[in-house]
């Protein structure tokens, strides 16, 4: 932190941000009626509904990557987009990912949604949320999918997606959209409910620490838990019988990228997929058997396939300058705006 500390400083004239997650909580919520922290779709295993996103429309804090807190306010399914976004008659291309598609750790306007809206001048809905894994996004594309959507995006992060199906698979809840195809929690229709359950976790979190209930290492651990290094360490991950799934992880991978390509020809759209390469990569040596198999997949269901290193990071002399001081998490502005842009001269291009 320090190191960042000075960083920021030195880049930018300002001070870094170093207040906690729930401190910024705390000042928010007496200048806004509704305000939120992150709550994901991880938090919702053993319930009788399986919420896919956050509270609507509240001002959204995220996270600090960056010297700054990310913070948006969110639409009225509790996603990260300008709400007017869901009233266009058609919608360009829809987006489907993780935190980086979600846009951490930047303010809207910096994240990849924002930025392919400026460059295609279209709609574009942003469906992507944090520590999401293949099976919930597939699910989020059958629950808010919108009639009329050319195009879907999907946009599979290599440093922790295949772990994180895993935990997915964990929930009866959302294995049901693998075996029934027609299967639906109708979340679009139950919004109200939804808010309400996010609440109430919310506030359980932020009472606990209020109440100095929870250990130092347990509050570190939770806006930890929003940073790409502790995604893949998740309790769900670790719950799992390797036995069972180790091996057949891709084979699901495969199967959850089948349907979603399956539906997306139902419905008159086109599927691309986006490979979002992890900071790891660039650190040190880089095994890319996963990266090969995942590419063979893609490219047997015959679903354009953008590698965000090739495009992007390859071309870069100092690769680990797309990370926030060149440490390990998200993507920072210029990452982003890059990764855009390569998507943007890609589609074009094909």
């Amino acid at each position: 932190l320090n190191k960042k500390i000075k960083f920021y400083k030195q880049q930018t004239k300002k001070d870094f941000d170093t207040r906690s997650l729930f401190e910024i909580y705390e000042e928010y919520k007496n200048k806004y009626e509704n305000t939120a922290i992150f709550v994901g779709p991880q938090y919702y295993p053993l319930s009788d509904i399986h919420s896919l996103s956050n509270i609507s429309n509240s001002k959204t804090i995220l996270c600090n990557e960056n010297g700054y807190y990310s913070i948006y306010l969110s639409d009225r399914y509790g996603f990260n987009n300008p709400d007017v976004e869901w009233d266009a008659n058609q919608i360009e291309y829809l987006l489907l990912g993780d935190s980086f598609t979600q846009g951490y750790c930047v303010n809207r306007g910096k994240e990849i949604a924002s930025i392919l809206r400026n460059l295609f001048k279209k709609p574009i809905l942003n469906l992507g949320f944090g520590s999401n894994g293949p099976l919930i996004e597939y699910a989020t594309l059958r629950e808010y999918f919108k009639p009329n959507t050319k195009n879907i995006i999907w946009f599979y992060h290599e440093g922790n997606d295949i772990s994180d199906l895993k935990g997915e698979l964990m929930s009866p809840i959302l294995t049901k959209y693998m075996t029934d195809l027609k299967f639906t929690q109708e979340l679009i229709l139950r919004q109200n409910e939804l808010d309400e359950i996010t609440k109430i976790k919310m506030e359980k979190i932020i009472n606990l620490y209020e109440k100095r209930i929870i250990e130092n290492n347990f509050i570190k651990k939770f806006i930890n838990f929003i940073k790409v290094t502790n995604l893949r360490n998740r309790v769900f991950t670790k719950t799992h019988s390797k036995k069972n799934l180790e091996g057949n992880l891709y084979l699901v991978f495969k199967e959850i990228l089948k349907n979603a390509n399956n539906f997306s020809k139902k419905n008159n759209a086109k599927l691309y997929f986006v490979y979002l390469p992890e900071y790891e990569r660039y650190k040190a040596n880089y095994n890319n058997s996963s990266y090969l198999l995942i590419k063979k997949i893609v490219n047997e269901l015959n679903i354009p396939f953008i590698d965000i290193d090739k495009e992007v990071f390859k071309k870069e002399d100092f690769p680990l300058e797309l990370f926030p001081f060149g440490m390990n998490g998200h993507y920072n502005e210029t990452g982003y705006m890059k990764v855009s842009n390569a998507i943007y001269k890609f589609i074009l291009e094909e």
